[in-house]
């Protein structure tokens, strides 16, 4: 049975002479024997799909931290619109769309609870810092799997790593990925603002709508385009000047409304109280901590590092839950 071989032979020929090939691969930290069926690309973003710390993305603080709604972004539905916005580009541009959904699909394992308010207190309190894309390729690298890691390929694990604006992936399917995890953070985050009355679409400055779109469905389309035709044909992925130059703008204008905005970040002060606080009972209780946590320790981690990651992992509700365990009378528990 030659599927696998067969599926590589596609992308040989079809694929543009950018793109990362799955049989050209850097490969993996340990050597395992080859899928028969799905190149190694598939089978990575695969792991990523059925992997314990994907599902926890569903409860997950995106902007709003519980808000009373069902229709705001969670961390995990930002991911899925990441992941699709980079296929989409990847598509028309020919480049390898199973790399770069697993890349996608893997970009925010490491996010915490309560979402940039949990990254920053752990940063602060945690010896070395915590930085969400760092502790992503930590979870595909030793966390996830009881210790044993994912054992994703290098290209993936690079994407990950380099999603961030200060930072530049290897590959032009890491690259779409960074793109596209602002294209859709900024566009959602507008429609999660609106949907908050936080903002209104005419509080965005006209200059920037002028040449992104009068709707995030438009601005979402245009940029999407934007990125297509300026990128056909080359080794790289980019925008034109213009529309980049407004997207930055509209992006730091976002900052400076909506994520510190006081409606948006109101509760973050709490959220950041819990988190030191479970930090701090944790290090003091240490033994808590499931078995393998401690095991993590017997092998040479720091016991704050694997305090920090066992945080880091929580859910909004799991975290609120074990505070509610750990620091509230019993008669004040809600059951």
């Amino acid at each position: 049975m030659l599927i696998r071989e067969n599926i590589e032979l596609l992308e040989r020929t079809y694929l543009s002479p950018f793109a990362s090939l799955s049989e050209k691969s850097k490969g993996r930290d340990r050597e395992e024997a080859q899928c028969d069926i799905r190149p190694v690309f598939q089978r990575d973003r695969d792991r990523i799909l059925h992997c314990k710390s994907f599902r926890r993305l569903k409860h997950k603080t995106q902007v709003f931290l519980t808000p009373r709604g069902d229709h705001y972004r969670t961390r995990l539905t930002h991911t899925l619109e990441v992941s699709q916005n980079a296929r989409t580009i990847a598509k028309a541009l020919r480049l390898n769309e199973d790399l770069t959904e697993a890349i996608a699909l893997g970009h925010d394992l490491g996010h915490t609870p309560f979402g940039h308010a949990g990254e920053r207190i752990l940063n602060a309190i945690c010896e070395g810092g915590f930085r969400h894309n760092e502790q992503s390729v930590r979870i595909v690298e030793r966390l996830e799997k009881d210790g044993e890691g994912l054992n994703l390929t290098w290209e993936v694990r690079d994407g990950i790593l380099n999603h961030q604006t200060s930072l530049m992936p290897s590959t032009l399917e890491g690259k779409i990925v960074r793109f596209s995890d602002k294209i859709a953070y900024i566009n959602h985050d507008i429609d999660d603002a609106i949907r908050a009355r936080v903002l209104a679409e005419r509080d965005i400055p006209i200059e920037y709508r002028e040449i992104l779109g009068m709707t995030s469905r438009e601005r979402l389309d245009n940029l999407i385009h934007n990125i297509i035709i300026n990128s056909l044909g080359k080794n790289d992925i980019c925008m034109s000047e213009e529309v980049e130059t407004a997207m930055r703008a509209l992006r730091k204008f976002m900052f400076e409304k909506v994520y510190c905005n006081p409606v948006a970040k109101g509760e973050e002060e709490r959220a950041e109280g819990l988190l030191s606080r479970l930090f701090q009972y944790y290090r003091q209780h240490i033994e808590e901590l499931p078995s393998w946590y401690l095991a993590m320790m017997e092998q040479g981690q720091p016991k704050e590092r694997v305090v920090c990651d066992y945080i880091a992992g929580m859910t909004d509700q799991y975290a609120i839950a074990k505070f509610e365990q750990y620091f509230l009378p019993k008669a004040w528990q809600v059951n």
